[in-house]
């Protein structure tokens, strides 16, 4: 017999709660559950927040001896859903949602990061895809808007080009064509004028060395970040000239 997993408030696609901003509303719903699970450990504690709420030392008596005349504590804590060992859910569909809402937690992820979990985890590949899908469909995953916050953080914040900014979205596991379109709002004239400022901040340090030194360490900087050794030793040439270096015989290949 199918099994249907109900998803419980899960906002349509396209709607208000679509996109990374829709993890709110799986998070309210965890925050809620852990609420719960709260207000039933300060029942069972003696003198506890329960006890202040109407649940006097008696609740508490009959919290730590489980549930009397209903069998073991053990089935008193499956009857309240209440998870076993590890502290997640058994089923592994309900499994695999709150390991992905962890790991989307404050930081978006790809599908690819978060298959990867899953399978870690030993999560069935059934139960794996019917979540990935489903967040997918939400908009809790979305690789394109991933990609395309990347290029945009590690260009401007760590100086990265184009080059490296592939080589990084390949190891997350994006689609080569979702990869062209986030990198593709970097053009040639951005990427130069990005160069000559990390150039500019390194330059200083590099003064009292000699030339080709000078050269090999500011070039392999921008090789490291990925720029073209045509761009990095234009670049850098330049640099040099601007404070009076001689640079004949720079334009070989470093």
């Amino acid at each position: 017999m199918t099994r249907r997993t109900e998803w419980p408030d899960s906002p349509e696609p396209g709607g208000p709660a679509s996109g990374y901003g829709a993890a709110d509303g799986f998070a309210a719903e965890r925050g809620a559950a852990a609420d719960k699970d709260g207000a039933r450990s300060g029942r069972r504690s003696r003198g506890g927040p329960g006890a202040r709420g109407g649940f006097g030392e008696g609740a508490g008596r009959r919290g730590r001896s489980g549930t009397r005349g209903s069998g073991s504590p053990s089935s008193s804590r499956a009857g309240e859903g209440e998870p076993r060992g590890s502290g997640e859910p058994r089923d592994p569909v309900e499994q695999a949602r709150g390991i992905c809402l962890r790991l989307l937690t404050g930081t978006p992820r790809t599908r690819k990061q978060l298959a990867d979990a899953l399978r870690k985890r030993e999560i069935p590949d059934e139960a794996a895809e019917e979540v990935l899908s489903r967040f997918e469909d939400v908009g809790l995953i979305d690789d394109a808007a991933f990609a395309g916050a990347w290029v945009e953080s590690r260009h401007h914040g760590r100086g990265l080009a184009r080059r490296a900014l592939v080589r990084e979205l390949r190891t997350k596991g994006v689609d080569s064509a979702v990869i062209d379109e986030a990198v593709g709002q970097l053009d040639a004239d951005q990427e130069e004028e990005t160069a000559r400022e990390l150039v500019a901040r390194k330059l200083r340090s590099t003064r009292g060395l000699d030339r080709d030194k000078r050269l090999r360490r500011l070039a392999g900087m921008l090789a490291r970040k990925g720029y073209g050794e045509g761009m990095a030793l234009r670049v850098v040439r330049q640099a040099l000239e601007e404070e009076g270096e001689d640079t004949e015989g720079l334009d070989e290949p470093f």
